[in-house]
C-alpha cells in the first residue's frame, strides 16, 4: 500500500544566469591596483565596450548599461547617449549579444547574463560606481530585454531606460526600479498599441514608478528623448512624479 511521501518539498532552485540573475555589484572604492580609467573608449575582455567620458566627478560615477537591438552592435548602442554620457559625467558600458539578438529572445536567459556579469565586474573593479549608480537602458529588443533584466535585478539596477519595447519577461523579480518608456506613435517595427501602450499600464499596476513618454516619429531614440531620459535618471529627485506626455 503507498505511503505519503513525508520528505519536505524540494527547495526552490537557486538563482543565477538561467534566471537572469546578475551577480556582478558596484563598490564605492576599487582595488588600488587597479589600472585607471583615462576617459575615451576600451575595449573589455569580454566583448564589451566601455565609455569614459572626459569630465567626471571627484566621487563614485554613475553607470548605464547600454543594450543594442537586434542585428545590431555595441557600437551602436553608444552612440544613442554619448552626448548625454558627457553632459553628465556618465559610464556607459555596451556589452555586445553572443547572437543576432539577446538569450532570453533566442532560446532561454544564459550566455548573455553572464557576458553583462564579467563586464560589469570588469568595471567595478576599475571604478568607484556609487551604490545607487547603475542603470540598464536598451533600444527594441536592447529595450525589452533592458526591462525584464532591469525587473530581475533590481537591487543592483535603480533605474530602466527602455527606448521602444516590445515586451518583458523577467523569470524573477527583485528591488524596485524606478522606469522610463519611450516610443514613437508611427513606430512599424513594435507598433506601440501593442507593445508600451500594454506594457505601461502592467508595470504600474505592479507597482513600478514609470515616466512614459510617446513621439511623433517611428522606430528610433531621438536625440531629445535620450537626453531626457539621462536628465531623468541622474536627476534622482525624491518622489519624481510620472505622467504621460502627448505625442510631440
Amino acid at each position: 500500500m503507498a505511503t505519503p511521501e513525508r520528505s519536505r518539498p524540494h527547495p526552490a532552485p537557486e538563482e543565477g544566469v538561467r534566471h537572469g540573475r546578475l551577480s556582478a555589484r558596484p563598490v564605492a572604492v576599487p582595488p588600488q591596483h587597479a589600472e585607471p580609467l583615462v576617459p575615451g573608449l576600451h575595449r573589455l575582455g569580454g566583448r564589451a565596450l566601455l565609455y569614459v567620458p572626459s569630465a567626471r566627478g571627484s566621487g563614485p560615477s554613475s553607470l548605464a548599461v547600454v543594450l543594442h537591438g537586434a542585428g545590431g552592435a555595441a557600437e551602436e548602442a553608444l552612440e544613442w547617449l554619448l552626448p548625454q554620457a558627457e553632459e553628465s559625467g556618465v559610464l556607459l558600458l555596451a556589452p555586445q549579444a553572443v547572437s543576432a539578438t539577446w538569450d532570453m529572445i533566442v532560446g532561454g536567459y544564459g550566455a548573455d547574463v553572464s557576458r553583462v556579469d564579467a563586464a560589469l565586474e570588469e568595471v567595478f573593479s576599475r571604478a568607484a560606481v556609487g551604490l545607487d549608480g547603475v542603470a540598464v537602458a536598451g533600444f527594441s529588443d536592447g529595450a525589452s530585454y533592458a526591462l525584464s533584466l532591469g525587473l530581475a535585478n533590481g537591487d543592483l539596477f535603480h533605474a530602466v531606460l527602455a527606448f521602444s519595447p516590445g515586451f518583458m519577461a523577467p523569470m524573477i523579480r527583485h528591488g524596485r526600479p524606478r522606469i522610463f518608456v519611450s516610443h514613437g506613435v508611427s513606430d512599424r517595427v513594435l507598433p506601440i498599441d501593442e507593445c508600451s501602450r500594454r506594457l505601461v499600464p502592467e508595470l504600474r499596476e505592479s507597482g513600478y514608478e514609470v515616466t512614459y513618454e510617446e513621439f511623433r516619429g517611428g522606430h528610433q531614440v531621438p536625440p531629445q528623448t535620450a537626453t531626457a531620459a539621462v536628465r531623468w535618471w541622474i536627476s534622482q529627485r525624491p518622489g519624481h512624479s510620472t505622467g504621460d506626455v502627448s505625442p510631440g
